[in-house]
């Protein structure tokens, strides 16, 4: 094993133990502070129909009679016994709704994490190749345009022209609606998940791009870069070949630390594309004020993002061994 590994590891675990905890205080005070009623939204239109004894009942069977301290305290003791509590939203356990809803996520998220990563990197390449010229410039335009762009309209305009106009495309869902699983073929499922995913990975394509572009810039300017000129290497080799050797590790590390946003643009495409994974259980548990379940989702999440980081600086020193040297 690698020196530098299990000091790095140690460290991001010390740091573990106290985010996750600062993490849950700051999760739970946001959520008891937040001004939707748990009991109104779980009533809903039947608001008439139930009175004050049946909603104080609920709220009762709830613990929400109790002081926020004692709720969370009441929490933290579950927490311990490995029982992240029981969803209002979907009524079962918060553990069983995210290992039900997680495979989907994941399933969309890594997609998107590694077509981003093929695109993003591989346009960078070729807009650095060609410096100046109209592939670079429209390259360039695009990846500005791809950042200006918020996820929603993306979406909105992915299913506008390939779902509405075009036909070509699913506009919601994992498969067909109204079909059993039994009879849904594996090119049905790749079909619904091409919008999503394309949704998604416009977070992650155009910080690679720009970022890219610029690392194989420096490298084509390095003395090692005008050597192979000087041998015949045009710079369009040169970035397919020691060029990609030099990007690449920036690259990586630039795109695992980001995992997060990509993580995080997954709610919105998922409630965009009615995608069953852990984004559309989040809004749901938000507008009902699932206290359990939003809580439950924030440290799932945490850990990914947490993970992804941690992914980050290991690539980063792999990459760069100045940067295993101890500070």
């Amino acid at each position: 094993m690698r020196a530098w590994l299990p000091n790095l590891l140690a460290g991001r675990l010390v740091r573990l133990t106290w985010l996750l905890p600062l993490a849950a205080v700051g999760l739970f005070t946001l959520i008891s502070l937040a001004p939707i009623d748990p009991v109104q939204a779980y009533v809903g239109g039947r608001s008439s129909q139930i009175g004050p004894e049946q909603r104080d009942a609920i709220a009762a069977a709830w613990g929400l009679d109790q002081p926020a301290a004692k709720r969370f305290a009441s929490w933290l003791g579950q927490l311990t016994k490995g029982d992240l509590g029981q969803s209002i939203t979907f009524n079962a356990p918060v553990m069983q709704v995210i290992a039900t809803r997680l495979p989907a996520s994941l399933a969309l998220v890594g997609l998107a994490f590694v077509l981003s990563f093929v695109l993003g990197t591989l346009l960078g390449l070729t807009a650095a190749a060609m410096r100046g010229r109209w592939p670079d410039r429209v390259i360039r335009t695009l990846a500005v345009a791809l950042a200006a762009s918020p996820g929603f309209w993306v979406a909105i305009l992915l299913v506008a022209v390939f779902a509405v106009g075009l036909g070509w495309l699913p506009a919601c869902c994992a498969t067909p609606p109204g079909q059993l699983a039994t009879e849904v073929t594996l090119a049905d499922r790749w079909r619904h998940m091409v919008l999503p995913v394309v949704t998604l990975s416009v977070v992650g394509i155009a910080p690679l791009v720009l970022h890219t572009r610029q690392s194989l810039i420096a490298f084509l300017k390095s003395p090692a870069a005008h050597h192979l000129a000087t041998h015949g290497a045009t710079p369009l080799r040169m970035a397919l070949g020691p060029g990609l050797r030099h990007a690449a590790g920036v690259a990586l590390t630039l795109h695992l630390a980001g995992a997060g946003e990509i993580f995080g643009g997954s709610v919105l495409a998922e409630a965009v594309f009615a995608w069953p994974g852990l984004g559309q259980a989040t809004v749901r548990a938000a507008t009902g004020a699932d206290a359990p379940l939003l809580m439950g989702i924030g440290l799932a999440t945490l850990l990914f993002v947490f993970a992804g980081n941690l992914l980050a600086d290991i690539a980063a020193r792999l990459a760069d061994p100045r940067l295993r040297r101890p500070a």
